[in-house]
């Protein structure tokens, strides 16, 4: 009986560009989201908004891990051994996304600037980086400037829809 030995394939490489997009786009969306849903009671306190940066940054590490995960699974195929921490290290973007926005409920939390009204900022702050995202990575994949910046108004309309509906919940 002839032995076989099978090669394990490859894993789907996932481009820096194609990460980066994924990443920033879902990462600044879970920022808004999250800014929406945790400032709904109306917590302006310092310490509510030092909490708000924590539950921010868990929620992002556990939604990188969670989309690293998925992207290990389902890839189907034998794995080789260090497969699953490659994959999760290509989840970096999601989490640098929504670092400006830990960083500016936390500097509430500290006393920088006031923590009451701090959500508008990161809305602002969020939609901006989805406009950029989107602006960039159409001008990666050689559009016109006048496509890259459609693209961005559309890629920030996401963070512009959380908003709406944060303000329609409320």
């Amino acid at each position: 009986m002839a032995q076989t030995t099978a090669t394990v394939p490859e894993p789907h490489p996932h481009t820096t560009r194609e990460n980066i997009l994924f990443g920033g786009v879902y990462g600044a969306v879970l920022a808004c989201s999250m800014v929406a849903a945790l400032t709904q009671y109306g917590h302006t306190s310092k310490g509510s908004r030092r909490y708000d940066a924590l539950w921010l940054l868990v929620t992002a590490a556990a939604s990188a891990l969670a989309h690293g995960y998925a992207h290990y699974i389902a890839e189907r195929a034998p794995h080789r051994r260090w497969d699953a921490l490659r994959t999760l290290r290509d989840e970096w973007p999601l989490v640098a996304a929504a670092l400006p926005t830990v960083l500016l409920l936390a500097g509430a939390g500290w006393g920088w600037w006031p923590a009451n009204g701090v959500e508008y900022a990161a809305f602002v702050l969020n939609i901006a980086l989805l406009f950029c995202l989107g602006l960039v990575t159409a001008r990666w994949s050689a559009r016109s400037w006048i496509a890259a910046v459609v693209i961005g108004a559309v890629d920030a309309l996401l963070g512009v829809v959380v908003v709406v509906a944060n303000a329609l919940i409320k």
